[in-house]
């Protein structure tokens, strides 16, 4: 059962691989932890909102979204996200780390956008308070339920030219009804990678179209 004590010590030291932006969009996300006294870390997810033109739009997610000129930082944007969707004031919250930066895809293509990722672990984290025209829900997960195999499932969708794909995807919330698939989906494999917990489908991003299939 992992705490932040031992979420803390697996990040300190990692190095994050960043990717170059040049010219392409910047988003941030974050990964809020907090210590749940029987279930151990719990991470934060939302279900976006859904809305035209959104590429994740419907998406299980972290809190987050694209970089504003305002922004001094990436991590900054991550906050700034987090309070307009969630109320979730991370100003004082500590960064345990940052994972890799991934780059944005729709239909299995680059988008020209690079997202990063940044952990925090807030103490006794307020109600949630939702913006609803960004977030349809938000809730709390227990982080050792992320590799529980019994919880990865197929994800299947159907790609703008008619591929059926299948790809792995993790469900969570109460009663299971979310399924995390596609860029959450990496990013929790590189996070659970960091805890020693890994998960057991792996993202294939080699493919032409980014998912791996599961095993039969």
């Amino acid at each position: 059962m992992p705490r932040v004590t031992e979420v803390r010590r697996l990040l300190a030291d990692h190095q994050p691989t960043t990717k170059p932006t040049g010219n392409r969009q910047l988003a941030a996300v974050a990964v809020v932890l907090r210590d749940d006294r029987e279930r151990g870390s719990e991470v934060l997810f939302i279900e976006r909102a859904r809305k035209e033109g959104d590429p994740w739009s419907g998406h299980m997610a972290f809190p987050g979204g694209r970089a504003e000129p305002l922004d001094p930082s990436p991590s900054s944007t991550a906050a700034r996200e987090a309070l307009e969707e969630v109320g979730l004031d991370l100003a004082s919250a500590e960064i345990l780390g940052r994972l890799d930066d991934l780059e944005g895809r729709r239909e299995g293509r680059p988008i020209g956008m690079v997202i990063s990722a940044f952990v925090y672990h807030v103490v006794r984290p307020p109600p949630l308070r939702l913006q609803k025209s960004e977030v349809e829900e938000a809730f709390w997960f227990p982080v050792r339920d992320l590799s529980d195999p019994e919880r990865h499932v197929p994800y299947r969708w159907r790609h703008a030219d008619g591929t059926d794909l299948e790809m792995p995807g993790i469900r969570v919330g109460e009663p299971d009804a979310h399924v995390v698939w596609g860029l959450t989906y990496r990013f929790v494999e590189i996070l659970m990678g960091l805890l020693e917990r890994p998960l057991p489908a792996r993202w294939d991003e080699k493919a032409t179209h980014p998912p791996s299939r599961l095993p039969e």
